[in-house]
C-alpha cells in the first residue's frame, strides 16, 4: 500500500507540472466563473458559521477540547490486536488424543467424530484429514494429532449466517467424545502462526526450565490460568502428558559370551522392528525402497519380541531374552528444545475480545497464580508478540514522519509557529477516526494504524492549503480578520473536495463483505470518520487558531495597530 500511494504521489506531481497546464490550456475557456448549486448553499452557510466561531471561539474550543477528551477516552476502551481475524471460508478443527494412542486407534476416533459431525451440522459437506506427520516431515506430529480440513457448505444455505456459531455447535459435537481435545482455527491462519513461532493458536506461552516434570506442572498450572481467563476458547498443552516405553537393556556379559556385540545386537533387533533397505525397485518415473522387517506381533507382543532369534558368529542362535532385559518405563511424550534449552509450549486461541486485553490480563493471572522457581521462565509469543513488533516500529516511524513532514513545512512557510499550527490540527482531526473505530466495535490493529496515518496526510495538507491562503492574502495587504475570513471562505472547496473525494473512494471498503473484507474496513472506518471531523475543525478551528497564534508577536502587533 505505502509503494502504491508513493508511486501514484510521485506520478500525479509529474503530471501536474507536464500535461496538466497543457491539457488546461487546450480544454479551460474563458468565460466568467459561476459558483455550483451546491456550493451557492454551502457557502453562505459556512460563512454565518464562521463568522460566530470568529466572534465567540470559545464554545468552540471547547468543543474541540471535548472531542479530544472523549477520543482518549475510546482510546483506553478500544481493543488492539496485530491484524483482524479474515474469513477464509473454511474452518481447520484439529483433535489430540491420549500420546500413547496407536495409528488404528486414533483413526478410528476421528472417524467417529467426523461422521458425527456430518449427521448433525449440514453446513459441513465433507471433511478432509490427516493424521500424524506429512509425507515430507515438514509438518512434525504425533499419531494422537490430526487436522481435519472442514469443506464448508454455501453461506446462503447455512442456518446461520453466522461462522463463530457453527464453529460453536462443531466444537459442542467434537466435545461429547471423552478423551478428545478439540481446537479450531484456519488453514492459512493456522501455517502463519507455526510459521511465526513454531507453535498453533493466538497465543503461545513458552516455559523454559530444565526439569522436563517441574515444566510439565508449571505448564499444566498456566494451561488451569489460561482457561480461566475471559475470552480462552481452546487452551491446549502436552507438556504434563507420558507415554509407557518399552526399555531394551543389553547384558553386556551375555552378549560377549556369545560371541556378540552391543552394536549388533541393536542392529538386529532394530531391523525386525523399524526394517532394514534390502534395495531399490526402478520403475518409470519413480523408485520404490525394499524394507524386510518381522512380523507385525513382534510390535504388538513383547513377549514375542523376546523370543526373537539372532544368529552369533559361530553359526548358532541366541535368543533376544538370553542377551537382554525389557522393562516398561514411564516417559515424557516428547522433548521440545529452543536455543539449547528445554521448554514446554501452553497455545491457546482468544475469542470474543481483543488479544492485546487478553495476553495483558492472562499475563496478570499467570503471575498470581503460578509462581516460577529459580531457573526457569515465560516467554509470551503469538499474534500478541507480532503486535507489540508492530507498535514498537510504529512508535519510531511515526515520529520521524511528524519531523520530516514538519521540516517540509518550516522550509515551505517559514515560520516555526505556522508549521507547528498544522502539526497541531493532527491530534483533532485523530478524534474521529478514533470515536468511529470504537463506536463500529472494530479493534486498533496495523489497518486502523495505516489509516491513522493516512488521515494525518490529509490534515496536513489542508491545514497547509488554509493557512499559505491566508499568508498570501496578508501579502497583498489584507487586515488579519478579513485575510482569514476570505481566505477561509475561498479555500473551502479545495478543502471539501479532498475529504470528500477521499471518502467516497474509500465507500467501497465499508461495504465490501467478501474474502479479505475485514482487514479492508478498521482502514476505511478510521479515515472516513477521522475526515469529518478533520474538516470540521480544519474549517473552523484551524482561522481561531492562526488568529492567535498564526503570526509572529512583533508582525502580530504591527498588524493590529493597523
Amino acid at each position: 500500500m505505502a509503494l502504491t500511494i508513493v508511486f501514484a504521489l510521485g506520478a500525479s506531481l509529474l503530471l501536474s507540472f507536464t500535461i496538466i497546464p497543457v491539457l488546461s490550456s487546450l480544454m479551460i475557456k474563458a468565460r466568467p466563473h459561476h459558483e455550483s448549486w451546491l456550493m451557492r448553499r454551502v457557502g453562505p452557510f459556512y460563512s454565518r458559521q464562521l463568522d460566530k466561531a470568529l466572534a465567540r471561539p470559545l464554545p468552540v474550543l471547547g468543543a474541540a477540547g471535548g472531542g479530544m477528551a472523549l477520543a482518549v477516552v475510546a482510546y483506553l476502551l478500544i481493543g488492539k490486536s496485530f491484524m483482524p481475524t479474515m474469513d477464509e471460508g473454511a474452518i481447520l478443527m484439529q483433535l489430540a488424543k491420549l500420546p500413547s494412542i496407536n495409528l488404528d486407534a486414533s483413526a478410528s476416533q476421528d472417524m467417529a467424530v467426523q461422521r458425527a459431525i456430518l449427521a448433525r451440522v449440514p453446513e459441513v459437506k465433507r471433511i478432509v484429514a490427516r493424521v500424524g506427520s506429512d509425507e515430507l516431515g515438514l509438518d512434525p506430529m504425533g499419531l494422537n494429532e490430526t487436522d481435519s480440513f472442514l469443506v464448508l457448505a454455501d453461506r446462503k444455505d447455512w442456518r446461520r449466517k453466522d461462522k463463530v456459531w457453527l464453529t460453536e455447535e462443531i466444537r459442542k459435537v467434537a466435545a461429547e467424545f471423552p478423551g478428545i481435545d478439540a481446537t479450531f482455527t484456519q488453514p492459512i491462519e493456522m501455517r502463519v502462526s507455526e510459521m511465526l513461532t513454531g507453535s498453533r493458536g493466538d497465543l503461545a506461552v513458552k516455559v523454559f526450565g530444565p526439569d522436563l516434570k517441574t515444566l510439565g506442572e508449571l505448564s499444566t498450572a498456566i494451561e488451569t490460568s489460561l482457561k480461566a481467563t475471559r475470552g480462552a476458547a481452546d487452551v491446549y498443552t502436552v507438556a504434563g502428558d507420558g507415554v509407557s516405553y518399552l526399555q531394551f537393556d543389553v547384558d553386556r556379559g551375555a552378549a560377549v559370551r556369545s560371541g556378540l556385540s552391543v552394536q549388533a545386537i541393536q542392529a538386529e533387533l532394530r531391523a525386525q522392528l523399524e526394517g532394514s533397505n534390502a534395495g531399490v525397485v526402478f520403475e518409470p518415473g519413480r523408485r520404490t525402497p525394499i524394507i524386510v522387517r518381522g512380523l507385525q506381533n513382534l510390535r504388538d507382543d513383547p513377549n514375542a519380541f523376546l523370543q526373537t532369534q539372532i544368529a552369533t558368529p559361530d553359526g548358532g542362535l541366541v535368543r533376544a531374552a538370553d542377551v537382554a532385559r525389557v522393562a516398561r518405563r514411564e516417559g515424557p511424550v516428547k522433548i521440545d528444545r529452543e536455543n539449547a534449552s528445554r521448554f514446554a509450549v501452553i497455545q491457546a486461541y482468544v475469542s470474543g475480545r481483543d488479544l492485546v486485553g487478553f495476553v495483558k490480563e492472562a499475563q496478570a493471572n499467570v503471575a498470581r497464580d503460578v509462581p516460577l522457581p529459580q531457573g526457569y521462565r515465560l516467554v509470551w509469543g503469538g499474534q500478541f508478540e507480532n503486535q507489540k513488533r508492530a507498535a514498537a516500529r510504529l512508535g519510531v516511524v511515526v515520529p520521524a514522519s511528524l519531523a520530516l513532514i514538519f521540516l517540509v513545512l518550516f522550509v515551505t512557510l517559514r515560520s516555526i509557529r505556522q508549521a507547528l499550527l498544522i502539526l497541531a490540527n493532527i491530534p483533532f482531526a485523530m478524534i474521529g477516526g478514533v470515536v468511529a473505530l470504537w463506536m463500529s466495535g472494530e479493534y486498533l490493529s496495523v489497518p486502523a494504524a495505516v489509516g491513522l496515518i493516512a488521515l494525518l496526510g490529509i490534515a496536513v495538507l489542508n491545514g497547509l492549503v488554509l493557512v499559505s491562503h491566508f499568508n498570501e492574502l496578508l501579502d497583498r495587504g489584507l487586515d488579519l480578520q478579513r485575510a482569514i475570513v476570505e481566505g477561509a471562505r475561498r479555500r473551502l472547496r479545495p478543502v471539501l473536495m479532498t475529504a470528500s473525494i477521499t471518502a467516497l473512494g474509500l465507500v467501497p471498503l465499508l461495504l465490501a463483505s467478501g474474502p479479505g473484507s475485514e482487514i479492508q474496513r478498521p482502514l476505511a472506518i478510521v479515515v472516513v470518520g477521522g475526515l469529518i471531523t478533520s474538516t470540521l475543525l480544519t474549517l473552523i478551528l484551524l482561522p481561531i487558531l492562526y488568529r492567535r497564534f498564526g503570526l509572529e508577536r512583533g508582525a502580530a502587533i504591527e498588524e493590529s495597530a493597523s
